[in-house]
């Protein structure tokens, strides 16, 4: 998804979507946008497998050790 900064109000930055919805977001969660700027969303299919698989990991040592009844 692509979404453009349309202006900055005080701590926020007011976004458009491509569907013309806009979305107020915390400056802080883009530091460096600026009016006009073009930002790309996108989900990091590698990192999202990679994650995944770490959450799994932690849930088996977790419950490795319980007894079921």
């Amino acid at each position: 998804m692509k979404i453009i900064v349309d202006r900055i109000e005080g701590e926020y930055l007011i976004l458009e979507t491509e569907i013309g919805k806009t979305i107020e977001v915390p400056k802080w969660l883009i530091p460096d946008a600026k009016e006009n700027d073009m930002i790309k969303i996108e989900v990091d299919q590698k990192k999202t497998k990679k994650r995944k698989k770490e959450i799994a990991n932690l849930m088996n040592q977790v419950f490795e050790g319980e007894e079921t009844s």
